[in-house]
């Protein structure tokens, strides 16, 4: 099913259920979503498991901390 999905979005590479939960659950979290509202659908027994998505999706809140850091008042 998600074999048929990715090529009707036009997708060049494989989307494997895996990874598809990786992206989505990153993505969660780079919209600013609290880890107890993902904690449910992502089937982790903790909070702490989904540290994982949190250091993945740094790359764009590194960004965004590089780009506001130089006006903090000290």
């Amino acid at each position: 099913m998600l074999a048929r999905y990715a090529t009707k979005a036009g997708l060049q590479h494989n989307m494997p259920p895996h990874r598809l939960r990786h992206f989505l659950f990153t993505w969660l979290k780079s919209q600013g979503i609290d880890d107890a509202l993902i904690q449910p659908y992502s089937g982790h027994a903790s909070r702490t498991s989904l540290e994982i998505y949190s250091k993945i999706a740094l790359g764009p809140a590194q960004e965004t901390y590089d780009g506001v850091i130089d006006q903090f008042p000290v």
